[in-house]
């Protein structure tokens, strides 16, 4: 399993990289945004550790020009911001998992080994499903010829769910992918999102593609009338 590690913190790259050499990977580290996106072009990785604040091209540059280059290795953002924002941008451009320094070792190891088994399925830049179409290029949502207006969170909870569209996904799940990791609060704010969600995606067009599945989680599927 051969790893990209994008790190300017050379002593946190060093560290890293004999932890994972030490479970089996093989780890490639570059210092730079430049050498970064040189590296993940011209050679094949199962996964990339792309630090967001990297001297002469920062992270979101580099993932962003990754996905214009049609290559679609999994990418996990390591960054000491955790600004909701931040989170969102990042998926926003194509990342596939987002870590917050300080994190433990264990969980990146967790995390590293189930974006290998996911693998790299090519993406299309503007995600449809049924008549909800999302185009992450220009942060726009839109039903049919409706656009829809969503803040950063109910955007970033949206995508994920169109991502994993009929998929059903836990609240663990959500809270996991969409909300900051350093979030206290319980898992009801997902139920309250969900909520504003539906009211903005599915009732003013008379649909119901965002539902619940009792005691497992939430479904997102393409048009269906709502239940009477």
């Amino acid at each position: 399993m051969r790893i990209l590690l994008v790190e300017d913190e050379k002593l946190l790259a060093e560290t890293v990289r004999r932890g994972l050499a030490n479970e089996g990977f093989v780890v490639e580290v570059v210092h730079d945004g430049v050498s970064g996106l040189w590296a993940a072009t011209e050679n094949p990785y199962d996964v990339i550790l792309l630090d967001l604040m990297l001297p002469l091209k920062n992270g979101y540059d580099v993932l962003k020009e990754m996905r214009e280059r049609k290559i679609w290795t999994p990418v996990m953002m390591l960054t000491a911001k955790d600004g909701e924002y931040d989170q969102t941008d990042a998926f926003d451009l194509g990342a596939d998992d987002y870590l917050t320094k300080p994190f433990s070792f264990l969980v990146l190891v967790a995390r590293l080994r189930a974006l290998i088994r996911r693998g790299a399925p090519e993406r299309p830049v503007v995600m449809t499903v049924g008549t909800l179409r999302m185009d992450p290029m220009t942060r726009s949502v839109s039903r049919g010829d409706s656009p829809i207006s969503l803040t950063a969170r109910e955007y970033g909870l949206l995508q994920f769910l169109m991502r994993r569209h009929d998929q059903v996904v836990s609240k663990a799940e959500i809270l996991d992918n969409v909300w900051d990791p350093a979030f206290e609060g319980g898992d009801n704010v997902v139920e309250v999102y969900i909520g504003y969600l539906r009211r903005k995606i599915d009732v003013p067009f008379n649909v119901a593609t965002v539902s619940t599945v009792r005691g497992m989680g939430y479904l997102l599927t393409a048009d269906r009338a709502p239940a009477a």
